[in-house]
């Protein structure tokens, strides 16, 4: 990943996004996608990055000066779990890309966080910080051989599709079959670096 750099004319307006020259990106995320058999053993394994939403960046920004006086602004909705689906429209900043495909929504895949999750992980000195978010689908809990995206949302109580308004993160993969024995693990990290 490219370094995220800002750099700003001695005279720059910084509420004025022209008068930014914007490299690289310094606020990422990744994702761990692990499917289990039920003697322990991983039978697929893959890592990509993700795309952090345009709701997402409210998000955090929001988490970031919640409660921060004079002001004080509201904290944003929490996120709370995640959710999965079978479609394949890639994943954008808003819009369709930005939530689960329409209709394609499996059906009691809303899971909370895992007990004890999230978590920070300090990447050491200079490196940055992960917040990182992991939900399990257990044994028996969603049974599907057409897994193809999952969701962080705010919503993860709700058993329905997300708007794009609920999710801070979508990811897109090739299908997954998770038999009724398997366990689904996703680790999400959302890295935070300043520059």
């Amino acid at each position: 990943m490219t370094e995220h750099i800002v750099q700003v004319d001695d005279a720059a307006d910084l509420t004025d996004p022209a008068d930014l020259e914007i490299v690289g990106s310094a606020f990422t995320g990744s994702v761990l996608i692990q499917l289990i058999d039920q003697d322990g053993n991983v039978k697929d394994e893959r890592r990509a990055g993700n795309l952090i939403t345009d709701a997402g960046d409210l998000y955090y920004a929001g988490m970031a000066i919640a409660l921060v006086s004079p002001q004080a602004p509201a904290q944003p909705t929490k996120m709370t779990g995640m959710k999965l689906g079978t479609g394949v429209t890639a994943a954008s900043k808003s819009g369709a890309g930005a939530t689960l495909g329409a209709g394609l929504y499996i059906t009691g895949s809303n899971n909370p966080f895992d007990t004890n999750w999230p978590v920070t992980q300090n990447l050491g000195a200079g490196l940055g910080v992960n917040g990182q978010y992991k939900t399990s689908w257990l044994a028996g809990d969603v049974t599907n051989a057409a897994i193809s995206e999952a969701i962080i949302c705010n919503d993860a109580a709700t058993d329905a599709t997300s708007t794009a308004a609920n999710v801070a993160h979508r990811i897109t993969f090739t299908a997954i079959n998770k038999l009724s024995t398997d366990t689904l693990v996703i680790t999400w990290n959302a890295k935070f670096l300043g520059v």
